[in-house]
């Protein structure tokens, strides 16, 4: 079971801690409030320097995907983060502390709330295969990619678009297959099991 969302389909919410907004891409269970989603994908615009929202039980995997990059400090880091689609995993209930580095950036957030599911992002530059899981996501951060499920027809993702597969009850499920359709395009591909 599949779909795709759009841009205009993010639910746009204000952060946790109130210092930004947020455009949540998908979370489980669909609606989940911020201390009840098993896992949770989104992108943040971060226009100012501030803290991090706390996600107590939570790990967390920040991919900047716009912008110049930020610092990110705290009693057990001090991290520059200035390199594009590069993804970055702590823990989400530091406490952490985030500088720009100069202007305005915008990261791609997934989280997943422990002992209730895992998951890992991959940076997609070529044509790459993911295994099957409860959860598979493919966001177009950069130009427009081609997604085949279990060898069915290609769909083409169009920039900003993100597809959802869902594991189809006990039938096995095949693997996602992305390609980027110009050299210059980028995705992230998220692989995500639940217990």
């Amino acid at each position: 079971m599949f779909h795709i969302i759009a841009p205009s389909q993010y639910r746009r919410t204000p952060w946790k801690n109130g210092g930004g907004l947020t455009e949540e891409i998908a979370a489980h269970p669909e609606g989940a409030a911020l201390d009840g989603f098993d896992w949770r994908i989104s992108i943040a615009a971060v226009d100012r320097d501030g803290p991090f929202s706390r996600f107590p039980g939570v790990d967390r995997t920040i991919t900047m995907i716009e912008g110049a990059g930020i610092r990110l400090s705290g009693p057990d880091r001090d991290v520059v983060l200035d390199t594009l689609f590069e993804p970055y995993v702590f823990d989400g209930g530091d406490a952490v502390d985030c500088t720009l580095v100069r202007g305005a950036v915008s990261d791609f957030n997934a989280m997943f709330r422990r002992g209730r599911a895992w998951g890992r992002v991959t940076v997609v530059r070529r044509s790459a295969i993911v295994d099957a899981a409860d959860f598979r996501l493919a966001f177009a951060a950069v130009g427009a990619h081609e997604c085949a499920i279990d060898g069915s027809a290609p769909i083409r993702l169009e920039p900003r678009h993100t597809l959802v597969v869902a594991r189809n009850g006990e039938a096995p499920d095949g693997p996602l297959v992305i390609r980027p359709l110009d050299a210059a395009a980028v995705a992230l591909a998220v692989r995500i099991e639940c217990r």
